[in-house]
């Protein structure tokens, strides 16, 4: 049986969604939105925040599945602030740029492997 985390490291590996598209259609769900207005809210993170400069799409998209499932601000800063530091343990970064190696020619981590690890810490809280 395919996991939730496989269904989202899925779409993003096959190309039809971005990173956060990825993680908020997989559990758009669970927090009341459809799938075209989930596609449409993380359709600009596609790349990390700023075009690769800024958070992985991935983290980004875990982050507004968060605040819609806790309709908390403290306790969602909270809860993002935790996956960020365990996404950044496991990968050594949590910007798309250095995730991808744009500038040093090393990349720490793919796509989808990025997609996956979101979706696993996004769990633990919902």
């Amino acid at each position: 049986m395919e996991t939730r985390k496989d269904l989202a490291a899925g779409k993003k590996r096959c190309n039809s969604h971005n990173c956060a598209q990825s993680v908020v259609c997989t559990y758009c769900d669970l927090v009341g939105l459809d799938e075209q207005t989930a596609l449409d809210i993380a359709g600009a993170y596609g790349t990390g925040m700023g075009n690769m400069e800024g958070t992985c799409g991935a983290l980004v998209g875990a982050g507004m599945i968060v605040g819609l499932a806790t309709k908390d601000r403290n306790l969602s800063r909270a809860r993002m602030k935790e996956m960020m530091v365990k996404f950044q343990q496991r990968n050594g970064a949590t910007q798309c740029k250095l995730l991808k190696g744009v500038g040093t020619g090393q990349p720490l981590r793919d796509c989808p492997d990025c997609v996956a690890d979101a979706a696993e810490f996004l769990e633990e809280y919902l």
